[in-house]
């Protein structure tokens, strides 16, 4: 899943690509080469990543694979910064399901754009009412009102709901298990002042369909988004957004598991609400 570059200030969606054969023993739709890009203004939610880059496969060149740098209060200029106690307490409270309050800080900000990123890249951000309360949870008050029309101009289109598998209201077809994840690997800062921060978040993504005859098996793909963050109401929240490809990590020859053990995972392996 990619929500791409910005271009003349708008972010381009793109597919990464695929893997050729299909775990399933499903046969695989052919890939194919949009012959247009889905634009939508710049800071549309991290969601798009999955979906409209799934949907709209392209064959852009990965970015490098520069590993990401650390950052932090404490951490000298260019050194890694994993998570650590600092005594001082992450986050206070939650938004509905998604965490809240985080700490007026650098740490604070790491936190807010890692749990914004699961947010939005969910599963649930294909279902018009839980669209809009993750949007209103993440977005700054004054960028709700156009990342809504955006993003549900894009997933009210039936025929981009079909093209993912999707039924028309966004739910998987009896079945299989609509699998739309992303998993934090890291965090950096990249700016920072006391109400504003840049923070950049590297993951990796998990999209698909799983189940016996899913035509599009839950895939793989790694990304680095770099979320612009305001401080108001007493929290950091999302003005704007950059993602990139990578880096991606070497594959190894492990055998993809049976649509019935990744349907069970997907089941049983809660996703996570809190990261960093």
């Amino acid at each position: 899943m990619s929500l791409g570059d910005e271009h003349d200030g708008q972010t381009r969606t793109r597919l990464p690509e695929g893997n050729t054969g299909d775990p399933y023993g499903a046969p695989r739709r052919p890939t194919t080469r949009s012959t247009r890009s889905l634009a939508v203004a710049v800071g549309v939610v991290v969601l798009l990543i999955a979906a409209i880059a799934f949907a709209n496969r392209g064959n852009d060149t990965p970015a490098g694979s520069a590993a990401p740098r650390g950052g932090g209060n404490d951490a000298p200029a260019g050194s890694a910064a994993p998570t650590a106690a600092t005594g001082t307490r992450p986050v206070t409270g939650k938004n509905g399901t998604i965490a809240a309050g985080f700490a007026h800080d650098e740490q604070g900000a790491q936190s807010a754009a890692a749990n914004y990123a699961v947010a939005l890249g969910s599963a649930d951000m294909f279902v018009a009412s839980s669209r809009s309360a993750i949007v209103r949870a993440v977005y700054a008050t004054d960028a709700v009102a156009a990342q809504e029309g955006a993003l549900d101009k894009v997933y009210g289109d039936k025929g981009f709901l079909s093209r993912i598998g999707l039924n028309e209201d966004g739910s998987a077809p009896s079945g299989l298990t609509f699998v739309s994840r992303v998993l934090p690997a890291g965090a950096k800062i990249d700016k920072y002042a006391s109400d504003r921060a840049t923070v950049s978040v590297w993951y990796s993504s998990l999209f698909g369909m799983a189940g016996e005859g899913s035509q599009s098996p839950v895939t793989e793909s790694w990304y680095t988004n770099t979320f612009e963050l305001r401080w108001t109401g007493g929290d950091w929240k999302v003005t704007g957004f950059s993602q990139k490809d990578g880096p991606v990590p070497a594959g190894r020859d492990q055998t993809a598991s049976t649509a019935e053990d990744m349907a069970d995972a997907v089941g049983t392996f809660g996703g996570f609400t809190y990261a960093r």
